[in-house]
């Protein structure tokens, strides 16, 4: 489903996909970074804060969703407890929106003009639901500052040859499986973009009020 173009003189891979994606910018990976518990004690905090397998996002899935199993599977392990409705949420795209207790937890992402059926196996998912988090604390609604003490620098970026969707990738984030997606309130992009040639923009500068927007796993 993605195509990878290499950009030369360049470490950063994009990650450019058909239809709706603009996909993610990527550097191929060293390991996590650690925290100074000195210099930043309050994101250091937020680290530690390892979350319950019910909010967790890994390359394995978000919560008790899981890629590679099938639909039906999850809505039998959920129950009662879950409410299911499609809506479109990207171009060619659509979304079964899972919500509990009144609030959508994430979305199963499948190709649009189709039904997603009780046999079809999960292969990607999206939250934007702040409660869910990775093993080392990202997650929806977190500052990009903070996120940058735990998995480096950050790079956005978007392609006007594609819907010019904005992304980011971290230096150091141990999982490329795990894709993340900026915001700045007020602002069309949350990175600061000065001139480029050509389609692909990207930046390591940001607006100070940017934040994680949503996460993705895609299989």
């Amino acid at each position: 489903m993605l195509n990878v173009k290499v950009l030369s003189g360049s470490m950063i891979a994009v990650f450019l996909a058909v239809g709706s994606y603009l996909g993610a910018l990527s550097r191929p990976g060293a390991a996590v970074a650690r925290v100074g518990t000195k210099a930043l004690p309050e994101v250091a905090k937020v680290a530690q804060k390892t979350p319950s397998a019910s909010l967790t996002i890994s390359e394995r899935g978000i919560g008790a969703a899981k890629l590679g199993m099938t639909f039906g599977e999850l809505k039998k392990a959920l129950g009662s407890t879950a409410l299911f409705k499609v809506e479109r949420v990207m171009v060619d795209f659509e979304g079964v929106a899972v919500s509990q207790s009144g609030k959508v937890q994430y979305w199963i992402i499948y190709p649009g003009r189709t039904k997603l059926k009780d046999g079809d196996v999960i292969e990607e998912l999206m939250t934007d639901n702040s409660n869910y988090k990775t093993a080392q604390g990202l997650g929806p609604g977190m500052t990009l500052k903070q996120a940058e003490a735990i998995y480096g620098k950050a790079t956005l970026g978007y392609n006007t040859s594609y819907e010019p969707v904005e992304v980011l990738v971290f230096a150091n984030q141990p999982n490329k499986k795990i894709m993340f997606a900026p915001k700045a309130e007020g602002r069309r992009y949350a990175g600061i973009y000065g001139a480029s040639q050509g389609s692909l923009h990207q930046t390591n500068k940001y607006q100070p009020n940017a934040v994680i927007r949503q996460v993705r796993v895609v299989k």
